[in-house]
């Protein structure tokens, strides 16, 4: 190894050595921080078109913190149509959301309280 190639290495190791590890890497296993995303929650959103025979749904939402998404408008499958019965537009719901390969799917649609 060349001077210039020993002095690169030993500047690598002395920055590992103060550099401080990233929070992810401390924080225990079980911990959402150490799986990178929030716990999974219900969502409060306002129904805006009801899709019964595609067993879709158009949600008004707020953030969905543990898909890390921003509140928006947008369309969602339902796992079962059966969640679609009893809605109409203007309702007022919470509701949980999970993305299958890039596909926002509803697991779950109440009523809000």
């Amino acid at each position: 190894m060349n001077r210039f190639q020993q002095t690169v290495a030993a500047g690598a190791m002395a920055l590992g050595v103060l550099l401080p590890m990233p929070s992810i890497a401390q924080a225990p296993s079980g911990s959402p921080t150490a799986q990178g995303a929030q716990p999974a929650s219900m969502t409060a959103g306002e129904i805006r078109k009801v899709d019964r025979d595609n067993g879709k749904v158009t949600i008004r939402h707020g953030d969905i913190r543990h898909l890390d998404m921003p509140g928006m408008t947008m369309v969602f499958t339902a796992t079962d149509k059966g969640l679609l019965a009893n809605i109409k537009p203007g309702d007022q719901v919470t509701f949980m959301a999970v993305n299958d390969g890039g596909k926002m799917i509803v697991t779950d649609l109440r009523p809000a309280n």
